[in-house]
Formats: structure tokens, C-alpha cells, sequence
């Protein structure tokens, strides 16, 4: 039906004839000539109507916007003067002779013709014509390059592309799964994967040495910007590879991509940052590098104050006194310092103590703050030198649990290099994530729980030691990072049985239960399993960073809202008796039908 895209139209064709199809993006009548702009999924283009092809140019008099047309024209320059540099097809137009309307369309419920602010419950309802719109087209377009891409190099880097099950076992990887009724098993379910994990490992005990997979994933959880409950991931596993072998992979195929996609030069190599630095640093294993803020520790400083709020937790080790300085932010008003305390309050800070600092020279006098009157001068000089403060900053104070402080002061800090200006965001900065540790305690739960997950490798290949003293072992895995944003984590592998039992025993899985649901991953080490590790990306979330987005759900094509429902299939939804009795299954009441009986 068409020779060509609209997007495609340029100084080549001039003087050819073609024929294109797609919506009336905008339509504007001068009189004697009609100009429709049409597009489709590679751009627009002008299409002239003039009364001298009088069949077409009456048809075009009728159509409006989102009309689905044919026409049949020839390519010419524009007119001197009219040139539209801002469109890739802007120094050509298409003088039509034939016109067909193949669908109308009904006024739209919001503007596609030029941007509108437009409520996202609104956008997921009719996505249909919310990817019409040419910044929503252009982000599908840059997702789908983005896949050829990366499968490209990983083909050139002689990677298997292996489809793993996605109706399989429930198995505990600290998520709740997605559970799905067998009908031919009744009382019985498979689980749709959170990771193909054990598939992969099992695939490098088959011998397939390099997979990769651009795979769905599921997690029943809560929601956020950068989650959904079924997202893509890039999934890859390598044999007889360490660390280095892995990175240097990715980061190639990294540089690629942006410089592919971008024109953007990313550093080679990435650089490397512990996790203790991390989380001493910046408080958090996933730092924003843009932002030149960071946590300082001054709990020596303070350990023989009177002042309960800092002195307390400065002694005990369990808990962290830490100073960030804003350079400039003394200006920053009496409410603005409410916010931020507010802010630290949501992640459990008691409160958040300052000191603006306008006038060094003037000693105590040049200082402004509701603590100062509990801390000595000599302390808060060696404050004022440790943080290298100068005259116009503002310093903020944590002081509390290890957790609290980490959290607080990092959201904090995050707030402030928002609000202050103070990321560039042209920049990229990337940085690995290293040398986390292995186990973490749960003081709720009072057992140890895996940091990523039970089938890392420790970098001390001994069961023995390890189950000797679990919080001090560091396992081989690694995080790479994007402004602040995790893209994606792997680690090397477990591959002897016998540490595999130890690390599940350790998490509280003892012989039988780890028989029961990880048999066949065991079975696997058992026959031959060579040394091997991976790595996987989101990449909703590469998409959303590399496309300039703010949320995932602008760079998924039908995305689920934060409670996890489609607004245009309006799933999930209820099914019939019938059904649910074919898989043996009774719906229990909720409370709010009890309620509506009961009256």
C-alpha cells in the first residue's frame, strides 16, 4: 500500500513519485491550498493539496486529525522561505494527486498534534494513541535499536541466545512470585521467574559456555518509578570467566551502545568503588557521582560531648555521626531546612541539627545554629576543619543507627543536588559496585539473608570458614551504576555443591529443604560444572536513563500502573466459576463482600 515512510522523505527523491500512508498529525487550510502533515512510526512529512486535483483536494477539505489516508504524490523542494530545518523531511513536501481515506477517527480524548500535559491514568487508558504521539514513538524506536544492538555484539562475542521456561518452581530469591494453578496438576503451581538464575547455571552445566537472553521477568512487589511487576531484563551467564572477564564485556558492549545510540564517549575502563566506600561515601551502593556532596564521619570528634543526641550514638558501634557540607547554603531559609528535616524523617532521622557558617573569621560569633550552644568551640573548629567549610556554607548533621543515618543522609543528599542545581546532566557518570558482602543480618527475622542472592560466590571458597563467621564475608559480586541508578548486577557463581549446601545452610535451608527445591541445580554441580558467572540488566531502566525519561512506564509500550493494573485491558480481572472449579480452586470472600452480606 505504500513505497515509502513518511519519516523517510528527503532531497533524494525529488521529483520521484510515491506513495505513503498514516494519520493526519495536523491539517491546515490557506485558501487555495491545503497542507496536511502526515505521519507515521519514522516521522511526518508536508503533503500539498491544490484545487487542481479536484477529487483529492475536496476529500482533503473533509479530513481531521488521526484520519488514517493513502495518497499518491510527487516529491519536491519547498518553496524558499518555507524550509523546516526543525524536521528531518522539513526542505521537501509531496504535491498529492490522489487521496484515500481508509479510517476515520473520532475527536481524541487528548492533543497528539503537539505536546499537552496529560494525567498518566489517562495516557495508560488510551495508550493506543498516547504511542502515536512522536516523543512516544521515537522512545519505542530507540528501545528497539537499543535491543538490535546489544544482540549484535553479544553474537559477535559468540553468545547463545537460550529461551528459558517461564512456567517453572517457586524458589525463595527474597520477592513474592507470581504463582499460576496447574490444571493438569491440581493443587499444584508453577511460578513465573523473578531471574532465569538457576536455568542460566544450568545452561553452563550443559556446556553452552555463553548464553544471553532479552527476557520477561515477574515480581510481585511493590511498585516504583523504576518497577514494574513483569519487566525486561538482559540476562547473560559465561564460563571459565572471573570478574574482569565480565566487566570488561559489558563495558564494551556498554560504549558501544552509547556511543551507537548517543554520540556519547563513555570512560574505559569504568571505574571501581567498594561497597564499604560506597556506604561510607554517600551513604548508599548505588551513588549519584554527579553530585560533589558527600558524608563525612566525625564520630571521634564527638564521643566526649554532652550533648546526648551526638555523643550516644558517636559511641556505639553500631551507629554513625556523619556531617555534610552544602558550599552555599547558608542562604537556604528556616523553611527549606523544615522540608529537608522532613524528608530525613522519612526514612526514621529524629531530626536533622545544622550550623550555617557566614563568617569564619568571626569564630563562634560567625556561626548560626540551634546546636552550637551544646558543643565546645574546640569541637566544632575541628568540625569546621574536617569538612573544609568556608564562609556560606551550611553543614547538616546525622546521628543515629548505621541505617538510619545511611538513608537519611543520602536522600538528603540526593535532594540537595536536585534542588541546588548542582547535577550536570549531560554527564554519565558509571561506576562498579564491589566487594559487597556476602550475608546480611535481619534483625526482624533474626537469621542471616543473602545481600543479592544464594548462588553468589564468596570470595573465601570454604564452607567451613564461611559458616565460622558469615557476616564477615564478602562475596565476588558486582553492581554497575548509572547517576544514581543501578542498571543491573552479577557476580561469579557458586559451583561446588558442597558451598552451595553450606551458603543454604547458613540461610537457614537445611539438606532436605535445599533437595526439595534447588535438586536439580545441585544435581548439576554434581556431574562436572565448570567455573562460571553473569550478569543481568534492567533494561526498562537503561531505556528510561538513555532516553532522558522519568519513569520506566515511558519506555515500556503497555505498562502496569503502581497498583500493578493495566488501565487499558483493565487487568487483573475476575474469571468464571467454571474456570476456577476446572483448576480446583475456591475464591475466598473479602472482607468487603462479608461487609456488604452482613448489612
Amino acid at each position: 500500500m505504500r513505497t515509502h515512510y513518511c519519516g523517510h522523505i528527503n532531497e533524494s527523491l525529488i521529483d520521484q513519485p510515491i506513495i505513503l500512508c498514516g494519520w493526519v498529525h495536523r491539517r491546515r487550510d490557506h485558501g487555495g491550498l491545503i497542507f496536511l502533515d502526515l505521519r507515521d512510526r519514522e516521522g511526518q512529512v508536508q503533503v500539498v493539496f491544490n484545487p487542481e486535483h479536484a477529487a483529492s483536494f475536496k476529500i482533503a477539505e473533509t479530513v481531521r486529525n488521526e484520519y488514517v489516508i493513502q495518497i499518491h504524490g510527487t516529491v519536491k523542494h519547498r518553496p524558499e522561505g518555507t524550509v523546516n530545518e526543525k524536521l528531518p523531511t522539513g526542505r521537501v513536501e509531496v504535491i498529492s494527486d490522489t487521496l484515500h481515506v481508509l479510517n476515520v477517527a473520532e475527536p481524541q480524548p487528548f492533543r497528539i498534534d503537539e505536546y499537552t500535559e496529560v494525567g498518566e491514568d489517562i495516557r495508560l487508558q488510551y495508550r493506543f494513541l498516547d504511542l502515536r504521539r512522536p516523543e512516544m514513538a521515537d522512545r519505542m524506536r530507540f528501545r528497539s535499536r537499543m535491543n538490535h544492538i546489544i544482540r549484535d555484539v553479544l553474537v559477535q562475542q559468540h553468545f547463545l541466545e537460550i529461551e528459558t521456561p517461564f512456567l517453572t518452581k517457586s524458589t525463595p530469591e527474597g520477592a513474592r512470585d507470581y504463582l499460576v494453578p496447574s490444571r493438569v496438576n491440581i493443587n499444584h503451581f508453577y511460578a513465573l521467574p523473578q531471574s532465569p538464575q538457576i536455568f542460566k547455571q544450568i545452561l553452563m552445566a550443559s556446556g553452552m559456555d555463553r548464553y544471553y537472553q532479552i527476557v520477561r521477568c515477574f515480581r510481585d512487589e511493590d511498585l516504583r518509578a523504576d518497577r514494574q511487576p513483569e519487566f525486561t531484563q538482559l540476562d547473560m551467564e559465561m564460563s571459565f570467566v572471573d570478574e574482569t572477564d565480565i566487566q570488561n564485556l559489558v563495558e564494551d558492549m556498554m560504549r558501544h551502545l552509547f556511543m551507537t545510540l548517543l554520540n556519547i564517549a563513555l570512560p574505559n575502563p569504568f571505574p571501581r568503588m567498594t561497597y564499604a566506600e560506597a556506604i561510607q561515601r554517600f551513604g548508599c551502593d548505588r551513588p549519584d557521582l554527579r553530585i560533589p556532596l558527600e558524608l563525612i564521619d566525625i564520630a571521634d570528634l564527638l564521643q566526649d560531648v554532652e550533648f546526648k543526641v551526638f555523643a550516644a550514638p558517636a559511641r556505639d558501634p553500631g551507629s554513625r555521626v556523619v556531617a555534610l557540607k552544602l558550599p552555599q547554603g547558608s542562604t537556604l531559609s528556616r523553611k527549606e531546612i523544615d522540608d529537608y528535616t522532613q524528608l530525613v524523617s522519612l526514612y526514621g532521622a529524629k531530626g536533622l541539627a545544622y550550623i550555617k557558617v557566614n563568617d569564619m573569621e568571626a569564630g563562634a560569633e560567625g556561626l548560626q545554629s540551634p546546636i552550637l550552644k551544646f558543643l565546645p568551640d574546640t569541637v566544632v573548629k575541628d568540625i569546621l576543619i574536617r569538612t573544609k567549610a568556608q564562609n556560606g556554607d551550611l553543614i547538616f548533621f546525622g546521628a543515629d543507627k548505621a541505617k538510619i543515618v545511611n538513608e537519611a543522609m543520602s536522600a538528603l543528599r540526593i535532594k540537595l543536588g536536585q534542588d541546588r542545581q548542582l547535577i550536570n546532566k549531560d554527564d554519565w557518570r558509571l561506576v562498579w559496585v564491589v566487594d559487597f558482602p556476602m550475608f546480611e543480618w535481619d534483625e526482624r527475622e533474626q537469621r542471616w539473608q543473602s545481600l543479592h542472592h544464594p548462588f553468589t560466590a564468596p570470595s573465601i571458597n570454604n564452607p567451613e570458614l564461611l559458616a565460622e563467621n558469615p557476616g564477615a564475608a564478602i562475596s565476588r559480586a558486582y553492581d554497575l551504576v548509572l547517576n544514581g541508578t543501578e542498571l543491573g548486577g552479577g557476580s561469579i557463581r557458586i559451583h561446588d555443591a558442597a558451598l552451595q549446601r553450606a551458603v543454604f545452610k547458613i540461610l537457614g535451608i537445611d539438606d532436605a529443604e535445599a533437595d526439595e527445591k534447588f535438586g536439580h541445580l545441585l544435581s548439576a554441580f554434581k556431574y562436572g560444572c565448570p567455573p562460571h558467572g553473569g550478569i543481568a540488566f534492567g533494561l526498562d531502566r537503561i531505556a528510561m536513563l538513555m532516553t532522558g525519561s522519568s519513569s520506566i512506564r515511558d519506555v515500556i509500550a503497555f505498562p502496569k500502573t503502581q497498583s500493578a493494573s493495566c488501565p487499558l485491558t483493565h487487568a487483573p480481572g475476575p474469571v468464571s466459576t467454571a474456570q476456577l472449579l476446572e483448576l480446583g480452586l475456591i475464591l475466598k470472600k473479602s472482607n468487603t463482600q462479608n461487609e456488604k452480606k452482613e448489612n
